[in-house]
């Protein structure tokens, strides 16, 4: 575990992350940026602003997930249709198979035949 140190409006914070430093600077200076985005256009507070970014968050992580859960299930839908279509392929592989021996047999019949 690394022990990062981030300064957010002004305040130190210190976390303790399994995470690369540069990956928290980065969110760090994202999470200010969005603070400062707020903050610059309306006469917010930062802890305000804060709740609000952490709100909107919240919201992409949701709806994120949501999409990726629609994905899971269409993946889902597609291996359970690729499996059946497996299963008509490998039937009419064996229909083939027994239709080729039919006609090798009929073929061999009609030789016979001829050969009489």
């Amino acid at each position: 575990m690394n022990k990062v140190k981030v300064i957010i409006c002004g305040k130190d914070f210190t976390m303790q992350t399994s995470e690369s430093s540069n990956y928290v600077f980065g969110l760090a200076r994202t999470l200010e940026s969005r603070i400062s985005q707020i903050t610059d256009t309306s006469s917010a507070s930062p802890f305000t602003a804060a709740i609000m970014v952490g709100l909107s968050a919240l919201d992409d992580l949701n709806k994120a997930n949501a999409r990726l859960d629609a994905l899971r299930e269409q993946s889902k839908e597609y291996v359970n249709e690729a499996g059946q279509i497996r299963l008509k392929r490998d039937a009419a592989l064996k229909e083939v198979e027994l239709l080729r021996s039919r006609v090798a047999s009929l073929e061999r019949q009609l030789q016979d035949k001829n050969a009489k």
